[in-house]
């Protein structure tokens, strides 16, 4: 079944810019700018007014349909970036061997550096992406706080983390071991 025209709306706060062309979406806020190409999906964006924009789809099927939510998910990740930022917390959980995590610069490029888990010598490096900060806690025991603007960047910084950290070739109801995001918000929490 073909839907003749869907349309989902979009509302800008105070402070934020959206500069819309050729389906690709700049954001600028107070904490910066985001740019996500939309290039991929069939959509017609329209500018209401400063404030609000609609997006459209014209004779689309059910799946066409459902992508529109998530251009609508996409734009408002993207506001929601530049004016409150994300902040993902992640504990080390280890039984007997101390996890060591440090903050490594190579080559121009960081990486988290992971040391002696389940009493590995071997040294797993994963790449901090653009955008990303980490810092360590001071008041909380083994916990690694990732935060920036990007959704897609910080959350994947923190899956590459959790995946370098699996347990391989040992039950892991037993091997609980590993670096897991304990809580995910905004840097800008709300009064």
């Amino acid at each position: 079944m073909k839907y003749i025209q869907t349309e989902q709306s979009i509302s800008i706060p105070e402070g934020v810019t959206v500069a819309i062309k050729a389906r690709v979406i700049k954001v600028t806020g107070p904490r910066g700018t985001l740019v996500k190409n939309l290039k991929h999906i069939d959509v017609t964006f329209t500018k209401v007014d400063k404030n609000l924009i609609k997006v459209t789809v014209h004779n689309g099927d059910r799946k066409h349909v459902a992508a529109l939510r998530t251009v609508k998910s996409l734009v408002d990740n993207l506001i929601t970036g530049v004016t409150k930022g994300y902040k993902y917390k992640m504990r080390y959980v280890y039984a007997h061997f101390p996890i060591n995590v440090n903050v490594v610069e190579k080559e121009g490029q960081k990486f988290i550096e992971i040391r002696n888990f389940l009493g590995d010598k071997k040294v797993r490096l994963v790449p901090v992406r653009k955008g990303v900060t980490i810092e360590f806690s001071t008041t909380v025991k083994d916990e690694m706080v990732l935060s920036g603007n990007s959704v897609e960047d910080v959350s994947q910084n923190a899956a590459d983390v959790q995946q370098i950290c699996r347990v391989r070739n040992k039950d892991i109801r037993k091997f609980l071991d590993g670096i897991y995001v304990s809580a995910k918000g905004n840097i800008v929490e709300d009064l």
